[in-house]
């Protein structure tokens, strides 16, 4: 397989930011920076949401990370995947499990994440059983990995055959500022990946075939508008590329996992928090993805969203916070779990998987 890394994982470098606890203790002032900062529930009382609470609008979404392998290994990734993250990967049995709840419940929408999904050996039978169950299926593709290994080249006939929505990073337009994020070579992998899918009808009028970009930014600094980078990247990859796409979605840069390194690394992590604070967005409180997503973990675990998986903040529902103890009333009425973090989602217009949400 075919491998791109422009950094190892935490993980991997026995970092101590791989503690996801440790993480937490740093948002708070408890370690590495002593600034304090308002707490996020103060921030959206204030917004009008009673006693700093938020509460889920409905479940529409059954996010599902299917592990943390990934042939790449990004210098922001927010997940610390990478090649080295072999064990963390979904069994059948868990998938099986999300295939019962789907079939239960009116969960309209299956977004499938990692790592890099296609790695996971169960992945296409997984995407063909959501098919089946009329599922609409969201795949987080990294793009890279359609030519890591000749048994993926044939994955944009596979997406395309299974009407398959792909959502794909891609940090800039440049090499440069690509390949500076995401590993040397990424920027003409993914050029060449797009191509492909393209050729399959993705990114075409009148095919019904999306691909959607994900755009965030390579520095410590908020995306501009998400009107903008669309058109501009449009121009710029066809004009250069002769690639299409559907919509570019614009997202903050979350200040955990790897990002969060690079920042305390770079002195700009009190700014940088600073900054989210200081662009805080009431309005864009309410389209936050934890409001209508219930993320699960290659382990089971049922989270509000992928960010707070990532820091291993489960659902706040005792006793039912695994698939096997899925109770849809009771995750539909919980209450969602907050911590600093959740700054970056409300800033300025406001960011979740999907982009801005205001």
């Amino acid at each position: 397989m075919s491998v791109h890394q422009r950094t190892k994982s935490l993980h991997a470098r026995g970092n101590a930011l791989s503690d996801t606890f440790f993480q937490l203790k740093v948002l708070n002032g408890k370690e590495i920076s002593d600034a304090r900062f308002p707490a996020f529930s103060d921030a959206i009382r204030q917004a009008g949401f009673a006693d700093g609470r938020l509460k889920p609008a409905a479940i529409e979404i059954l996010q599902v990370n299917v592990g943390k392998l990934c042939n790449q290994s990004c210098a922001h990734c927010h997940v610390d995947a990478g090649p080295d993250r072999r064990e963390e990967n979904m069994a059948k049995e868990n998938f099986d499990r999300c295939l019962d709840i789907l079939a239960r419940y009116d969960i309209p929408t299956v977004d499938i994440t990692g790592g890099a999904p296609e790695l996971n050996p169960h992945f296409r039978w997984f995407v063909e059983e959501c098919r089946k169950l009329g599922k609409h299926v969201m795949n987080r593709c990294n793009l890279t990995v359609i030519l890591s290994n000749p048994k993926y080249r044939d994955l944009p006939q596979f997406f395309a055959e299974n009407r398959v929505e792909i959502v794909s990073s891609l940090p800039h337009y440049s090499a440069l500022r690509t390949d500076s994020q995401r590993g040397e070579g990424v920027f003409e992998d993914s050029v060449k990946a797009l191509q492909l899918l393209n050729g399959v009808g993705y990114g075409k009028e009148n095919t019904g075939l999306k691909i959607n970009l994900v755009y965030n930014p390579t520095g410590a600094f908020l995306p501009g508008g998400q009107a903008g980078l669309e058109a501009e990247f449009k121009r710029q990859l066809k004009r250069k590329y002769d690639v299409d796409f559907n919509h570019l979605y614009a997202i903050t840069n979350m200040p955990i996992s790897r990002f969060l390194e690079y920042l305390l690394e770079s002195g700009n992590y009190e700014s940088y928090m600073q900054t989210l604070i200081d662009a805080f967005n009431p309005g864009a409180v309410a389209g936050v993805m934890c409001r209508n997503t219930i993320s699960v973990s290659w382990d089971g675990y049922l989270y509000d969203c992928d960010f707070n998986q990532m820091l291993d903040l489960k659902v706040n529902v005792p006793g039912r916070a695994h698939l096997s103890d899925f109770d849809f009333e009771t995750l539909s009425n919980r209450d969602i779990t907050l911590n600093q973090h959740c700054y970056g989602c409300t800033a300025g217009a406001g960011s979740s998987c999907g982009g801005q949400v205001a």
